[in-house]
């Protein structure tokens, strides 16, 4: 055991300061997420075991090593030629390996009880530690129903990627262990508008030839992308190999992007130079064929800001717990209480929300994969609007200690946009909301009959429900798809809080969230509202 840091300092006395974190247990420490997932019937054994790993100190001082030391880019070795490698810092791999034997990327395809709500909790333990791995993982994730559905794959890219055995090594398929699937999509010219992408795809034999240029490659150091180039029949979708039998596929990495955060995972643009494709799916089919990914790996986009959300409320409610100021402990303090009870409000609503539409996904009935796609919109979108001014807050608690790397705050406040950015910004996915309850009446129909489930127990929520339908009783205007998203998103949190175990926090949230009784900026609550939700406990354990 280690001696413990000296306080006396000859100059003065260490005083007031709260002591180190050391290990600690995200699954236990967590009542929330543990009564959630029970009363959902997933099995906790597999999430206790990494919700203990990713507590540990080690664990969180590996986190700071991978994005202190990100990956660098290797375009040739010493006599010219060419690799196209990243190098990742020894805690990159750490994390990988671990994720990786515990079934992120694979659980929810292996058969057993809650497979995607187990993943969807795996994201929200990782999220709190180290977001940046999270990345090819969830793509990999992500991309296990598209490899599964197509006929003639060189390789077995289906048992690969379900391997629970991390493999970072420069071989082709046949020769490793396991592994990981990226995706390289978006183009200069057309951003979201994938329909604008001109990269070029020539056969050659019974595979293709791609040549053309990615404007952000996810994860370029995975075994294979799955991509979209132009046929002589439009846009089709392809899987292109990282590594071959004979040597390296033609993608070279141009540079790597100086992202703001997400730092230890690298992101890159690259070129295909008549590249090695498989075509997945129909010609011409390629969005249609993609956009299964792109819905699995929204799920993930939803779960991580709650994951974000909870490590920042856990160093704002440690911070508080044992500083104290003006004669006070700072958490005993009427104004620290009425902020910390509302940021609470919202990491709780969209941890609901989240592991409530991954059940879904889970569902085998037309019911349960029409509701998938308008949850995931709704939770998405709420998620990620709520996680930068959350993450705020709690760095803000702090004071000056926050904003210093000191702590995980800036870390995860660098990190608190990206998934509202990754698959689809704001716009886009209100705009698809609207689509999906437009020309799906599946969907329409299974989100009002989750929201007319919850009448009958708190009238606010009634009455916030009536008025959201009358205000679009007649359609939304384009111009308030982002409004219209929000109190469905909303409205759609209120109901499954109300058919949880916890009155208290769900007549909150309707009277907060539905009823106008708060103000704009977090903290802005009744005073009666903030003590009764801290009365329940807080959430997140003290030391």
């Amino acid at each position: 055991m280690d001696l413990d840091p000296t306080a006396e300092l000859g100059t003065h006395e260490v005083l007031n300061q709260p002591e180190s974190r050391m290990d600690r247990d995200l699954w236990r420490d967590d009542g929330a997420l543990r009564a959630m997932l029970a009363r959902a019937g997933a099995p906790a054994g597999g999430l206790a075991r990494y919700g203990a790993l990713m507590g540990r100190d080690a664990t969180a001082r590996a986190a700071r090593d991978a994005n202190r030391y990100p990956p660098e880019l290797v375009q040739f070795d010493s006599g010219g030629r060419r690799l196209d490698e990243l190098r990742f810092h020894p805690a990159w791999h750490g994390f990988m390996r671990d994720s990786i034997a515990a079934g992120y990327h694979s659980v929810a395809w292996e058969g057993g009880p809650a497979g995607h709500l187990t993943h969807a909790a795996m994201v929200y333990l990782a999220s709190q530690v180290e977001p940046g791995h999270c990345c090819p993982l969830t793509m990999t994730y992500a991309a296990v129903p598209v490899i599964a559905g197509a006929a003639d794959l060189p390789g077995d890219w289906r048992g690969a990627l379900m391997s629970r055995r991390y493999d970072p090594a420069v071989l082709p398929l046949g020769a490793k262990q396991g592994a990981t699937l990226g995706m390289a999509m978006t183009e200069k010219q057309g951003g979201s508008d994938l329909r604008a992408n001109s990269t070029r795809a020539e056969p050659d034999g019974d595979a293709w030839r791609l040549t053309g240029h990615k404007w952000f490659c996810s994860a370029p150091m995975s075994d294979g992308f799955l991509t979209l180039a132009q046929t002589g029949r439009g846009l089709t979708c392809f899987l292109v190999p990282r590594w071959l039998e004979g040597g390296r596929n033609a993608i070279r990495i141009q540079r790597l992007k100086d992202k703001l955060g997400n730092r230890s995972n690298g992101s890159a643009e690259i070129e295909y130079q008549r590249a090695l494709a498989w075509q997945i799916g129909d010609q011409g089919a390629g969005i249609r064929t993609i956009v299964e990914m792109v819905h699995h790996t929204r799920l993930d986009t939803a779960m991580a800001p709650a994951g974000l959300m909870r490590a920042a409320l856990r160093q704002a409610h440690h911070w508080t717990a044992h500083r104290s100021a003006f004669q006070r402990r700072l958490i005993d303090q009427p104004l620290m209480r009425a902020v910390l009870a509302d940021l609470v409000l919202d990491w709780l609503g969209c941890l609901a929300l989240g592991l409530h539409v991954a059940a879904s996904f889970d569902g085998h009935s037309a019911e349960d994969r029409a509701f998938a796609r308008i949850g995931v919109a709704l939770a998405k979108y709420l998620s990620n609007k709520l996680c930068p001014m959350v993450v705020a807050e709690a760095m803000e608690v702090l004071g000056g200690m926050g904003y210093v790397e000191d702590t995980p705050l800036p870390l995860l406040y660098r990190e608190a946009p990206l998934n509202g950015i990754w698959e689809g910004s704001g716009n886009v996915i209100c705009l698809d909301a609207l689509r999906t309850l437009a020309r799906e009446p599946p969907a329409a129909a299974t989100l009002a009959a989750r929201l007319d489930a919850a009448k009958g127990q708190e009238p606010a929520y009634d009455a916030a429900l009536a008025a959201h339908r009358a205000r679009w009783r007649d359609g939304v205007p384009e111009a308030e798809a982002r409004w219209f998203t929000e109190r469905s998103a909303l409205l759609l949190t209120a109901a499954v809080l109300l058919d949880g175990d916890d009155g208290d926090m769900a007549a909150a949230f309707v009277q907060t969230r539905l009823a106008a009784e708060r103000g704009r900026t977090p903290g802005t609550i009744p005073a009666a509202w903030a003590e009764r939700i801290l009365a329940r406990g807080f959430p997140v354990a003290a030391d």
